[in-house]
Protein backbone atom coordinates (compact mmCIF):
# COMPACT_ATOMS: atom_id res chain seq x y z
CA UNK A 1 0.00 0.00 0.00
CA UNK A 2 2.73 2.95 1.06
CA UNK A 3 5.00 1.43 -1.31
CA UNK A 4 2.31 2.03 -4.16
CA UNK A 5 1.85 5.83 -2.93
CA UNK A 6 5.60 6.51 -2.94
CA UNK A 7 5.89 4.97 -6.53
CA UNK A 8 6.13 7.85 -9.33
CA UNK A 9 3.15 6.56 -11.13
CA UNK A 10 0.96 8.03 -7.85
CA UNK A 11 2.93 11.17 -7.29
CA UNK A 12 2.31 12.44 -10.67
CA UNK A 13 -1.35 11.36 -10.47
CA UNK A 14 -1.74 13.33 -7.39
CA UNK A 15 0.51 16.12 -8.80
CA UNK A 16 -2.13 16.41 -11.73
CA UNK A 17 -5.15 16.21 -8.96
CA UNK A 18 -4.01 19.10 -6.84
CA UNK A 19 -3.08 21.21 -9.66
CA UNK A 20 -6.42 20.86 -11.75
CA UNK A 21 -8.24 20.84 -7.93
CA UNK A 22 -6.74 24.05 -6.90
CA UNK A 23 -7.77 25.48 -10.45
CA UNK A 24 -10.81 24.91 -10.30
CA UNK A 25 -11.67 25.53 -6.85
CA UNK A 26 -9.81 29.26 -7.70
CA UNK A 27 -12.71 29.57 -10.40
CA UNK A 28 -15.83 28.33 -8.27
CA UNK A 29 -15.18 30.12 -5.30
CA UNK A 30 -13.21 33.07 -6.11
CA UNK A 31 -14.33 33.67 -10.61
CA UNK A 32 -17.72 33.03 -9.78
CA UNK A 33 -18.84 35.27 -6.90
CA UNK A 34 -16.91 38.27 -8.72
CA UNK A 35 -18.70 37.35 -11.96
CA UNK A 36 -22.20 37.45 -9.34
CA UNK A 37 -21.34 40.99 -7.53
CA UNK A 38 -20.14 42.26 -11.43
CA UNK A 39 -23.58 40.97 -13.08
CA UNK A 40 -25.36 42.25 -9.86
CA UNK A 41 -23.53 46.10 -10.39
CA UNK A 42 -24.69 45.74 -13.95
CA UNK A 43 -27.97 45.80 -13.19
CA UNK A 44 -27.83 48.45 -10.44
CA UNK A 45 -25.88 50.77 -12.78
CA UNK A 46 -28.71 49.86 -15.72
CA UNK A 47 -31.64 50.85 -13.37
CA UNK A 48 -29.66 54.05 -12.13
CA UNK A 49 -29.01 55.25 -15.74
CA UNK A 50 -32.97 54.16 -16.67
CA UNK A 51 -33.90 56.20 -13.73
CA UNK A 52 -31.90 59.31 -13.90
CA UNK A 53 -33.70 59.06 -17.85
CA UNK A 54 -37.34 58.94 -16.10
CA UNK A 55 -36.28 62.01 -13.60
CA UNK A 56 -38.27 64.56 -15.80
CA UNK A 57 -41.54 62.70 -16.19
CA UNK A 58 -41.45 61.91 -12.52
CA UNK A 59 -40.88 65.87 -11.98
CA UNK A 60 -43.98 66.41 -14.17
CA UNK A 61 -46.30 64.09 -12.47
CA UNK A 62 -45.69 65.47 -9.10
CA UNK A 63 -46.29 69.25 -10.33
CA UNK A 64 -49.78 68.43 -12.35
CA UNK A 65 -50.25 66.19 -9.04
CA UNK A 66 -52.89 63.86 -11.90
CA UNK A 67 -55.45 61.42 -10.32
CA UNK A 68 -55.15 58.13 -8.58
CA UNK A 69 -56.06 56.14 -11.44
CA UNK A 70 -53.75 58.59 -13.91
CA UNK A 71 -50.90 58.72 -11.87
CA UNK A 72 -50.91 54.45 -11.48
CA UNK A 73 -50.74 54.30 -15.69
CA UNK A 74 -47.58 56.52 -15.64
CA UNK A 75 -45.99 55.10 -13.33
CA UNK A 76 -46.90 51.47 -14.77
CA UNK A 77 -45.46 53.11 -18.39
CA UNK A 78 -42.37 54.33 -16.20
CA UNK A 79 -41.97 50.89 -14.96
CA UNK A 80 -42.30 49.29 -18.18
CA UNK A 81 -39.49 51.88 -19.80
CA UNK A 82 -36.89 50.50 -17.15
CA UNK A 83 -38.07 47.60 -16.48
CA UNK A 84 -38.30 47.40 -13.24
CA UNK A 85 -40.54 47.50 -10.14
CA UNK A 86 -41.47 51.58 -9.41
CA UNK A 87 -43.13 52.73 -6.20
CA UNK A 88 -43.58 56.21 -6.00
CA UNK A 89 -43.52 57.39 -2.23
CA UNK A 90 -44.84 59.82 -0.19
CA UNK A 91 -42.98 61.84 2.55
CA UNK A 92 -45.15 62.78 5.67
CA UNK A 93 -44.02 63.46 9.01
CA UNK A 94 -40.50 62.15 8.13
CA UNK A 95 -42.09 58.66 7.26
CA UNK A 96 -42.50 57.05 3.61
CA UNK A 97 -46.10 56.05 2.26
CA UNK A 98 -46.61 54.64 -1.24
CA UNK A 99 -48.66 56.52 -3.47
CA UNK A 100 -48.39 54.19 -6.42
CA UNK A 101 -47.24 51.56 -7.55
CA UNK A 102 -46.48 49.39 -10.84
CA UNK A 103 -47.66 46.21 -9.20
CA UNK A 104 -51.24 46.36 -9.81
CA UNK A 105 -52.11 42.74 -7.42
CA UNK A 106 -50.26 44.61 -3.91
CA UNK A 107 -47.35 47.33 -3.00
CA UNK A 108 -44.43 46.26 -3.85
CA UNK A 109 -41.79 46.15 -0.61
CA UNK A 110 -39.46 49.31 -0.09
CA UNK A 111 -36.49 49.51 2.08
CA UNK A 112 -37.16 52.71 3.87
CA UNK A 113 -33.67 53.01 5.02
CA UNK A 114 -32.61 53.09 1.28
CA UNK A 115 -35.03 55.95 1.21
CA UNK A 116 -34.38 58.25 3.93
CA UNK A 117 -30.38 57.80 3.10
CA UNK A 118 -31.30 59.42 -0.36
CA UNK A 119 -33.50 62.28 1.17
CA UNK A 120 -31.17 63.41 3.44
CA UNK A 121 -27.67 62.82 1.15
CA UNK A 122 -30.36 64.55 -1.58
CA UNK A 123 -29.55 62.88 -4.40
CA UNK A 124 -30.04 58.89 -5.90
CA UNK A 125 -28.79 56.00 -3.18
CA UNK A 126 -28.50 52.83 -4.33
CA UNK A 127 -28.60 48.98 -2.76
CA UNK A 128 -28.26 45.18 -3.65
CA UNK A 129 -29.95 43.24 -0.80
CA UNK A 130 -32.80 40.79 0.31
CA UNK A 131 -35.67 42.49 0.42
CA UNK A 132 -39.33 40.48 1.37
CA UNK A 133 -36.94 37.20 0.23
CA UNK A 134 -36.35 38.43 -3.08
CA UNK A 135 -32.57 39.59 -3.73
CA UNK A 136 -33.06 43.26 -5.68
CA UNK A 137 -31.11 45.50 -7.21
CA UNK A 138 -32.60 49.15 -5.58
CA UNK A 139 -32.30 52.58 -6.33
CA UNK A 140 -33.70 55.43 -4.85
CA UNK A 141 -34.74 58.76 -6.25
CA UNK A 142 -35.70 61.54 -4.20
CA UNK A 143 -37.32 64.87 -5.54
CA UNK A 144 -37.82 68.13 -3.57
CA UNK A 145 -40.29 71.45 -3.67
CA UNK A 146 -39.08 74.36 -5.53
CA UNK A 147 -37.16 76.88 -3.20
CA UNK A 148 -34.33 77.61 -0.92
CA UNK A 149 -35.61 75.11 1.54
CA UNK A 150 -35.65 71.92 -0.93
CA UNK A 151 -38.45 70.70 1.15
CA UNK A 152 -38.55 66.67 0.32
CA UNK A 153 -41.94 65.84 -1.57
CA UNK A 154 -41.65 62.21 -2.63
CA UNK A 155 -38.83 59.35 -3.42
CA UNK A 156 -39.32 57.38 -6.49
CA UNK A 157 -38.35 53.77 -5.41
CA UNK A 158 -37.06 51.24 -8.26
CA UNK A 159 -36.66 47.63 -7.79
CA UNK A 160 -35.60 44.60 -10.48
CA UNK A 161 -35.57 40.83 -9.48
CA UNK A 162 -31.79 39.64 -9.67
CA UNK A 163 -33.27 35.83 -9.89
CA UNK A 164 -32.31 35.88 -13.66
CA UNK A 165 -28.36 36.36 -12.35
CA UNK A 166 -28.47 34.11 -9.41
CA UNK A 167 -29.98 31.53 -12.24
CA UNK A 168 -27.08 32.66 -14.80
CA UNK A 169 -23.95 32.06 -11.68
CA UNK A 170 -26.03 28.87 -10.80
CA UNK A 171 -26.07 27.64 -14.18
CA UNK A 172 -21.79 28.36 -14.53
CA UNK A 173 -21.14 26.80 -11.17
CA UNK A 174 -22.77 23.63 -12.37
CA UNK A 175 -20.85 23.85 -15.30
CA UNK A 176 -17.58 24.37 -13.38
CA UNK A 177 -18.40 21.38 -11.42
CA UNK A 178 -19.00 19.46 -14.10
CA UNK A 179 -15.55 20.59 -15.95
CA UNK A 180 -13.79 20.25 -12.66
CA UNK A 181 -15.08 16.51 -12.60
CA UNK A 182 -14.32 15.96 -16.28
CA UNK A 183 -10.72 17.19 -15.98
CA UNK A 184 -9.87 15.59 -12.79
CA UNK A 185 -10.80 12.13 -14.14
CA UNK A 186 -9.27 12.71 -17.87
CA UNK A 187 -5.99 14.27 -15.72
CA UNK A 188 -6.13 10.94 -13.59
CA UNK A 189 -5.93 8.89 -16.25
CA UNK A 190 -3.14 10.60 -18.73
CA UNK A 191 -1.15 10.67 -15.46
CA UNK A 192 -1.63 7.77 -14.61
CA UNK A 193 -1.03 6.62 -18.57
CA UNK A 194 2.44 8.83 -18.80
CA UNK A 195 3.13 7.38 -15.74
CA UNK A 196 3.34 3.94 -16.04
CA UNK A 197 4.95 4.23 -19.73
CA UNK A 198 7.64 6.73 -17.69
CA UNK A 199 7.77 3.91 -14.51
CA UNK A 200 8.18 1.52 -17.42
CA UNK A 201 11.10 2.81 -18.75
CA UNK A 202 12.78 3.82 -15.58
CA UNK A 203 12.50 -0.08 -14.75
CA UNK A 204 14.05 -1.07 -18.16
CA UNK A 205 17.18 1.18 -16.93
CA UNK A 206 16.93 0.01 -13.04
CA UNK A 207 16.94 -3.80 -14.66
CA UNK A 208 19.87 -3.06 -17.04
CA UNK A 209 21.84 -1.11 -14.35
CA UNK A 210 21.50 -4.00 -12.08
CA UNK A 211 22.35 -6.26 -14.94
CA UNK A 212 25.46 -4.19 -15.40
CA UNK A 213 26.42 -4.01 -11.95
CA UNK A 214 26.74 -7.63 -11.38
CA UNK A 215 28.89 -8.30 -14.64
CA UNK A 216 26.37 -9.14 -17.31
CA UNK A 217 26.29 -6.59 -20.09
CA UNK A 218 23.32 -6.48 -22.04
CA UNK A 219 22.64 -4.94 -25.66
CA UNK A 220 21.92 -1.45 -25.91
CA UNK A 221 18.52 -0.23 -24.68
CA UNK A 222 16.22 1.37 -27.51
CA UNK A 223 16.50 5.17 -27.49
CA UNK A 224 12.88 5.43 -28.14
CA UNK A 225 11.93 9.25 -27.83
CA UNK A 226 14.18 12.22 -27.31
CA UNK A 227 13.47 13.74 -23.84
CA UNK A 228 15.50 13.43 -20.58
CA UNK A 229 14.74 9.88 -20.16
CA UNK A 230 15.65 9.50 -24.03
CA UNK A 231 18.83 11.34 -22.98
CA UNK A 232 19.27 9.14 -19.78
CA UNK A 233 19.32 6.17 -21.92
CA UNK A 234 21.58 7.09 -24.30
CA UNK A 235 24.25 8.17 -21.99
CA UNK A 236 23.69 4.66 -20.18
CA UNK A 237 24.33 2.76 -23.35
CA UNK A 238 27.51 4.96 -23.76
CA UNK A 239 28.25 4.05 -19.87
CA UNK A 240 27.81 0.48 -20.42
CA UNK A 241 29.52 0.73 -23.39
CA UNK A 242 32.72 2.13 -22.20
CA UNK A 243 32.18 -0.38 -18.70
CA UNK A 244 32.31 -3.66 -21.14
CA UNK A 245 35.47 -1.87 -22.88
CA UNK A 246 36.98 -1.72 -19.40
CA UNK A 247 36.01 -5.67 -18.52
CA UNK A 248 37.28 -6.93 -21.35
CA UNK A 249 40.32 -5.12 -21.08
CA UNK A 250 40.56 -5.69 -17.72
CA UNK A 251 40.70 -9.13 -18.00
CA UNK A 252 42.95 -8.98 -20.87
CA UNK A 253 45.49 -7.35 -19.07
CA UNK A 254 45.16 -9.85 -16.06
CA UNK A 255 45.14 -12.37 -18.66
CA UNK A 256 48.49 -11.04 -20.29
CA UNK A 257 50.02 -10.04 -17.07
CA UNK A 258 49.41 -13.39 -15.98
CA UNK A 259 51.48 -15.24 -19.16
CA UNK A 260 54.32 -12.56 -18.79
CA UNK A 261 54.90 -13.26 -15.51
CA UNK A 262 54.51 -16.90 -15.78
CA UNK A 263 56.90 -17.41 -18.68
CA UNK A 264 60.14 -16.39 -16.69
CA UNK A 265 58.99 -17.63 -13.48
CA UNK A 266 58.77 -21.08 -15.40
CA UNK A 267 61.92 -20.51 -16.72
CA UNK A 268 63.46 -19.85 -13.16
CA UNK A 269 61.58 -22.72 -11.80
CA UNK A 270 63.42 -24.94 -14.74
CA UNK A 271 66.91 -23.54 -13.90
CA UNK A 272 66.66 -24.34 -11.12
CA UNK A 273 65.69 -27.82 -10.90
CA UNK A 274 68.64 -27.92 -13.40
CA UNK A 275 71.27 -26.70 -10.97
CA UNK A 276 70.02 -28.87 -8.62
CA UNK A 277 71.80 -31.87 -11.11
CA UNK A 278 75.63 -32.61 -9.49
CA UNK A 279 76.03 -33.26 -12.94
CA UNK A 280 76.26 -29.92 -14.57
CA UNK A 281 79.67 -28.54 -14.88
CA UNK A 282 80.88 -25.27 -14.11
CA UNK A 283 80.90 -23.32 -17.29
CA UNK A 284 76.84 -24.51 -17.67
CA UNK A 285 75.90 -23.71 -14.36
CA UNK A 286 77.43 -20.00 -14.95
CA UNK A 287 75.63 -19.93 -18.13
CA UNK A 288 72.42 -20.53 -16.09
CA UNK A 289 72.74 -18.13 -13.30
CA UNK A 290 73.22 -15.33 -16.18
CA UNK A 291 70.09 -16.54 -17.43
CA UNK A 292 68.36 -17.04 -14.36
CA UNK A 293 70.30 -13.19 -13.51
CA UNK A 294 68.74 -11.94 -16.29
CA UNK A 295 64.99 -13.72 -15.94
CA UNK A 296 65.11 -11.64 -12.62
CA UNK A 297 65.69 -8.32 -14.21
CA UNK A 298 62.81 -8.94 -16.28
CA UNK A 299 60.54 -9.82 -13.28
CA UNK A 300 61.67 -6.59 -11.55
CA UNK A 301 60.94 -4.31 -14.60
CA UNK A 302 57.56 -5.96 -15.23
CA UNK A 303 56.67 -5.75 -11.76
CA UNK A 304 57.68 -2.07 -11.82
CA UNK A 305 55.86 -1.39 -14.48
CA UNK A 306 52.53 -3.29 -13.62
CA UNK A 307 52.85 -0.74 -10.56
CA UNK A 308 53.00 2.29 -12.71
CA UNK A 309 50.64 1.14 -14.42
CA UNK A 310 48.21 0.49 -11.43
CA UNK A 311 48.84 4.06 -9.88
CA UNK A 312 48.02 5.30 -13.53
CA UNK A 313 44.92 3.97 -13.71
CA UNK A 314 44.18 4.80 -9.74
CA UNK A 315 45.24 8.12 -10.38
CA UNK A 316 47.41 8.14 -7.36
CA UNK A 317 50.58 9.20 -9.59
CA UNK A 318 51.34 12.56 -7.86
CA UNK A 319 52.81 14.77 -10.46
CA UNK A 320 54.58 18.09 -9.28
CA UNK A 321 55.23 20.37 -12.32
CA UNK A 322 57.94 23.62 -12.55
CA UNK A 323 60.00 24.77 -14.97
CA UNK A 324 62.52 22.41 -16.15
CA UNK A 325 65.52 23.26 -18.84
CA UNK A 326 65.15 19.32 -21.01
CA UNK A 327 68.56 19.62 -22.40
CA UNK A 328 70.12 19.85 -18.71
CA UNK A 329 67.69 16.83 -17.76
CA UNK A 330 68.15 14.54 -21.11
CA UNK A 331 71.87 14.92 -20.35
CA UNK A 332 71.53 13.43 -17.04
CA UNK A 333 69.67 10.73 -18.20
CA UNK A 334 72.08 10.26 -21.00
CA UNK A 335 74.67 9.28 -18.23
CA UNK A 336 73.30 7.10 -16.86
CA UNK A 337 73.03 4.90 -19.94
CA UNK A 338 76.53 4.92 -20.07
CA UNK A 339 77.82 1.74 -19.55
CA UNK A 340 74.49 0.20 -21.61
CA UNK A 341 75.55 2.20 -24.31
CA UNK A 342 79.39 0.67 -24.34
CA UNK A 343 77.65 -2.83 -23.64
CA UNK A 344 75.66 -2.18 -27.07
CA UNK A 345 78.43 -0.62 -28.80
CA UNK A 346 76.39 2.24 -29.58
CA UNK A 347 77.16 5.56 -30.47
CA UNK A 348 75.17 8.36 -29.41
CA UNK A 349 74.95 11.08 -31.19
CA UNK A 350 74.00 13.96 -28.88
CA UNK A 351 72.06 17.22 -30.75
CA UNK A 352 71.28 19.16 -27.08
CA UNK A 353 71.04 22.77 -27.23
CA UNK A 354 73.49 24.92 -24.50
CA UNK A 355 70.68 25.74 -22.74
CA UNK A 356 66.70 25.15 -23.07
CA UNK A 357 63.96 24.33 -24.34
CA UNK A 358 62.25 25.03 -20.94
CA UNK A 359 58.99 23.08 -20.34
CA UNK A 360 56.52 23.04 -17.33
CA UNK A 361 56.51 19.42 -16.14
CA UNK A 362 57.85 17.33 -13.46
CA UNK A 363 61.36 16.53 -13.82
CA UNK A 364 60.85 12.71 -12.72
CA UNK A 365 58.32 11.57 -14.87
CA UNK A 366 60.16 13.09 -17.80
CA UNK A 367 63.12 11.26 -16.82
CA UNK A 368 61.57 8.01 -15.97
CA UNK A 369 59.71 8.89 -19.83
CA UNK A 370 63.31 8.72 -21.05
CA UNK A 371 65.21 5.99 -19.67
CA UNK A 372 61.81 4.14 -21.22
CA UNK A 373 62.56 5.49 -24.92
CA UNK A 374 66.23 5.53 -24.80
CA UNK A 375 65.86 1.47 -23.66
CA UNK A 376 63.57 0.82 -25.75
CA UNK A 377 65.76 2.03 -28.73
CA UNK A 378 68.98 -0.08 -27.47
CA UNK A 379 66.79 -3.50 -26.74
CA UNK A 380 64.89 -3.20 -29.67
CA UNK A 381 68.07 -2.53 -32.34
CA UNK A 382 70.60 -4.41 -33.39
CA UNK A 383 73.82 -4.26 -31.65
CA UNK A 384 76.07 -0.78 -32.79
CA UNK A 385 72.88 0.91 -34.05
CA UNK A 386 73.52 4.66 -33.65
CA UNK A 387 70.61 6.32 -31.30
CA UNK A 388 70.22 10.39 -31.04
CA UNK A 389 69.18 12.48 -28.58
CA UNK A 390 68.03 16.00 -29.38
CA UNK A 391 65.27 18.56 -27.55
CA UNK A 392 64.03 21.93 -29.42
CA UNK A 393 61.18 24.21 -29.55
CA UNK A 394 58.26 23.88 -32.33
CA UNK A 395 55.01 25.74 -32.21
CA UNK A 396 54.89 26.70 -28.84
CA UNK A 397 56.10 22.99 -27.16
CA UNK A 398 59.19 22.11 -26.00
CA UNK A 399 60.35 18.52 -27.66
CA UNK A 400 62.51 15.53 -26.62
CA UNK A 401 63.64 13.94 -29.25
CA UNK A 402 65.30 10.08 -29.14
CA UNK A 403 65.96 8.56 -32.84
CA UNK A 404 67.29 5.17 -33.97
CA UNK A 405 68.55 3.94 -37.12
CA UNK A 406 67.54 0.50 -36.53
CA UNK A 407 65.02 -1.66 -38.88
CA UNK A 408 62.14 0.54 -38.02
CA UNK A 409 58.66 -0.71 -36.68
CA UNK A 410 56.34 -3.09 -38.68
CA UNK A 411 53.83 -2.36 -41.29
CA UNK A 412 50.62 -0.40 -39.42
CA UNK A 413 51.50 -0.49 -35.76
CA UNK A 414 52.44 2.81 -35.23
CA UNK A 415 49.72 3.32 -33.08
CA UNK A 416 49.94 -0.33 -31.60
CA UNK A 417 53.06 0.21 -30.12
CA UNK A 418 51.57 2.40 -27.00
CA UNK A 419 49.37 -0.25 -26.65
CA UNK A 420 49.56 -2.26 -23.18
CA UNK A 421 51.18 -5.39 -23.68
CA UNK A 422 52.42 -4.95 -27.10
CA UNK A 423 55.84 -5.78 -28.22
CA UNK A 424 56.87 -7.05 -31.84
CA UNK A 425 59.53 -9.07 -29.92
CA UNK A 426 58.39 -10.79 -26.75
CA UNK A 427 61.30 -12.00 -25.83
CA UNK A 428 62.66 -8.53 -25.42
CA UNK A 429 60.20 -7.19 -23.44
CA UNK A 430 56.69 -7.19 -22.25
CA UNK A 431 55.26 -4.03 -23.92
CA UNK A 432 54.57 -1.90 -21.37
CA UNK A 433 57.25 0.87 -21.41
CA UNK A 434 55.56 2.79 -23.83
CA UNK A 435 52.24 2.66 -22.50
CA UNK A 436 53.70 3.36 -19.15
CA UNK A 437 55.64 6.76 -21.56
CA UNK A 438 52.70 8.04 -22.91
CA UNK A 439 50.57 8.09 -19.89
CA UNK A 440 52.45 9.92 -18.12
CA UNK A 441 53.18 12.72 -20.97
CA UNK A 442 49.44 13.06 -21.31
CA UNK A 443 48.99 13.45 -17.31
CA UNK A 444 51.39 16.40 -17.96
CA UNK A 445 49.37 17.71 -20.78
CA UNK A 446 51.57 16.95 -24.15
CA UNK A 447 52.02 13.87 -26.01
CA UNK A 448 54.06 11.21 -27.48
CA UNK A 449 54.15 10.90 -30.79
CA UNK A 450 55.98 8.32 -33.08
CA UNK A 451 57.74 8.46 -36.41
CA UNK A 452 58.76 5.32 -37.99
CA UNK A 453 60.70 4.78 -41.69
CA UNK A 454 62.33 1.69 -43.18
CA UNK A 455 65.62 3.02 -41.66
CA UNK A 456 65.06 4.32 -37.91
CA UNK A 457 62.46 5.22 -35.35
CA UNK A 458 61.82 8.38 -33.50
CA UNK A 459 60.29 9.01 -30.58
CA UNK A 460 59.06 12.77 -29.85
CA UNK A 461 58.20 13.62 -26.11
CA UNK A 462 56.34 17.21 -26.47
CA UNK A 463 55.32 19.27 -23.30
CA UNK A 464 54.14 22.50 -22.61
CA UNK A 465 55.90 25.89 -22.28
CA UNK A 466 53.47 27.02 -19.60
CA UNK A 467 51.27 25.91 -16.92
CA UNK A 468 48.03 26.34 -19.50
CA UNK A 469 48.97 22.84 -21.30
CA UNK A 470 50.16 22.62 -24.41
Amino acid sequence: MFRRLRSVRTKLALVFFAIIASAFGLLYFIATPQLETKLEQRQLDDIRASAQGQQKRFVQLLEQDPRKKLLDEDVRGISEATDARVTLLTIKHGLFYPKSDSRTEKAAPFDSGLARAAVHSGHSRTKVDDLAGERLAQVAQPFFAAGKRRRPLAVAFYARDLNDVAEAVHLVRNRVLLATGVALALALTGAFVVAQQLARRVRRLEHAADEVAQGRFIDPLPVDSRDELGQLTRTFNQMAAQLRQLDVARKEFIATASHELRTPIFSLAGFVELLQSEELDEATRREFLDTMSEQVARLQKLSVDLLDLSRLDAGSVELHTEPVDLSELARSVVNEFTPALAEHETDLDIRLPDQGPEAVCDPVRVAQIMRILLDNALRHTPAGTQVSVGAARTNGTAGLTVTDRGPGLPDHSDTKVFERFYTGDAARGAGLGLAIARELAERMHGRLRVRSAERGTAFTLELPTDGNGA
